[in-house]
């Protein structure tokens, strides 16, 4: 059962509002090292992203945030300072070498007394810690409920889920208003897997970005389960405030070509934060070429902030669509068959985009020209895309 607690968005603060408005005014772009490091990640491992963000031209297509998961945390001193594990030594020097390649710099911490590897939390140190990033120069922080919810949730309030709604609640708030006190621009992403609906609260609690969904893996299921619980929060994003389905998996695992190439404009689709997660120092060409795609990455950043609608669905064929600025609209014909194979025949219904004519349009995979008919037949490989940017829709 969900449970909603929240505010009326005309109740939300204007102080919290402007604090959010700092930063994320299109979704964040960048990298995170835990879908494929995990735990291995280290000062050297995050400073070869930071090289390789800039040498693969990633930087310049916008990708900006270098972000550093899991297991960087060490102990807790007499004072309650928490200090860094060997892996990294000097975390304010490896800030200032991020900074200095023209990028910034995430972390990531937890509300509870443990990260999700079992490492310190932030919980009864938030002020504490959020002053800690600050100094380094921190400028991104992903929040992981994990070990909150045995130890505080489940503890204080059991069997009562509006209590336990209200304590993740007031948690996220307490560091929201931490971070805030800062002074510094610091993106806040709540990583809670859309539990009791954050896009209806976060934006209060001063959250840039809320996960709306349980983790993500590198196969197309996931992938395709993800995007399809993004239906129906189009109208909870915008500058500033984005629904976050999870990180990226191109690049990563045994998604084809195809699927990764999907994977990418359907996050773009829902304007979701382009975190890429694979190794950028074994990058391959054409996993490079999707991520770098300057086309496809600009509806995610359209300026509008609306993410895309499921418009309608037929067979194994869906159909997306996104308003854009300057009065363009994207639209996304996605393959979601089960045989990787076989190719499926689809005729685009252009009355139910409500469109009429002949649209003409650019093929942002292909960079082709292309013109949508109504009735027309698309053949599509399975779990593959047609992306098409419609510059005058009528």
């Amino acid at each position: 059962m969900r449970l909603s607690l929240a505010l009326p968005l005309a109740a939300i603060a204007l102080s919290s509002l402007a604090s959010a408005a700092q930063v994320a005014q299109t979704p964040p772009m960048g990298w995170n090292s835990w879908n494929y490091f995990a735990e291995r990640v280290d000062d050297k491992g995050v400073r070869a992203a930071a090289d390789q963000i800039v040498s693969t031209g990633m930087r310049d297509a916008g990708y900006i945030y270098v972000n550093i998961d899991d297991t960087w945390e060490g102990e807790r001193d007499a004072s309650g300072v928490l200090h860094t594990n060997p892996k990294f030594p000097d975390m304010k020097a490896l800030a200032d070498y991020v900074h200095s390649k023209g990028l910034k710099i995430g972390i990531y911490s937890s509300p509870g007394p443990k990260t999700c590897a079992g490492y310190a939390g932030s919980l009864g140190h938030e002020e504490q810690d959020a002053k800690m990033y600050a100094e380094w120069g921190i400028d991104y922080l992903k929040y992981d409920l994990c070990s909150f919810i045995p130890e505080v949730m489940e503890k204080q309030a059991p069997h009562d889920e509006a209590g336990q709604m209200r304590l993740m609640h007031a948690a996220y708030d307490k560091m929201g208003k931490a971070l805030k006190a800062t002074g510094r621009p610091i993106v806040y992403s709540l990583c809670q897997y859309g539990w009791d609906s954050p896009w209806e609260w976060a934006p209060a609690l001063g959250g840039n970005a809320w996960r709306t969904t349980g983790d993500i893996e590198a196969k197309w299921q996931s992938v395709y389960d993800l995007l399809s619980q993004q239906a129906g929060l189009a109208s909870y994003a915008g500058p500033g405030h984005w629904n976050d389905p999870d990180m990226l998996e191109v690049g990563n695992g045994e998604l084809t070509l195809a699927e990764n190439r999907a994977h990418f404009s359907m996050w773009a689709m829902v304007a979701a934060p382009l975190l890429a997660g694979n190794d950028l120092t074994q990058m391959k060409p054409e996993v490079k070429a999707i991520l770098t795609n300057r086309d496809v990455i600009a509806i995610d950043q359209d300026s509008l902030g609306k993410q895309a609608e499921r418009t309608y669905a037929d067979g194994e064929v869906e159909v997306w669509t996104r308003h854009l600025s300057g009065g363009a609209l994207a639209v996304a014909v996605l393959n979601v068959g089960s045989d990787r194979v076989a190719t499926h025949p689809f005729h685009l219904s252009l009355a139910k985009l409500g469109l009429h004519g002949v649209q003409k349009g650019k093929d942002l995979w292909t960079g082709k020209n292309i013109e949508l008919a109504d009735n027309m037949p698309i053949e599509l490989g399975n779990h593959d895309v047609l992306l098409v940017r419609i510059a005058q829709p009528k």
